[in-house]
């Protein structure tokens, strides 16, 4: 039984580990594709602040510990878990703006820079709301 713990808690840490990965490349391409159009966030220290929250928005937001779940259907006991939200919608942001960013790099496209703005806006907005709801459901349990 012990075996089977430590098994289940290494396995949800490399998962965690693989999802931090991907947040901190999700936020090299938004940082990549931003900074070649802002001439002003073209440094090293714009690249790595990026991906360090991209890495902890999707280590933090993304298998947030759901609140409990109290009455069935129609019950006046149910309410909206406001951090699943939270965490949901800060994950649709970050992956799309991520994609996006993508798109504009191995498209060699030259967005409008209200584009770009709304890219990186979306960005941060995106992992703000991840590190926010999964730091919230992580001290309520």
């Amino acid at each position: 039984m012990i075996m089977r713990t430590r098994v289940r808690k290494f396995a949800h840490f490399l998962e965690r580990i693989g999802l931090a990965m991907a947040g901190a490349a999700s936020g090299l391409f938004v940082a990549a594709h931003t900074g070649s159009s802002i001439s002003a966030l073209t440094s090293q220290a714009f690249l790595l602040v990026m991906m360090v929250g991209g890495a902890v928005g999707f280590y933090l937001g993304i298998d947030t510990p759901q609140l409990a779940f109290n009455g069935g259907k129609g019950s006046s006991t149910a309410r909206i878990d406001a951090t699943e939200l939270l965490t949901a919608i800060g994950t649709f942001c970050a992956a799309l703006t991520a994609f996006a960013s993508v798109l504009v790099i191995v498209l060699r496209e030259d967005p409008h820079i209200l584009w770009t703005v709304l890219i990186l806006i979306g960005w941060v907005l995106g992992i703000s709301m991840q590190i926010v709801a999964g730091a919230i459901a992580r001290i309520r349990n």
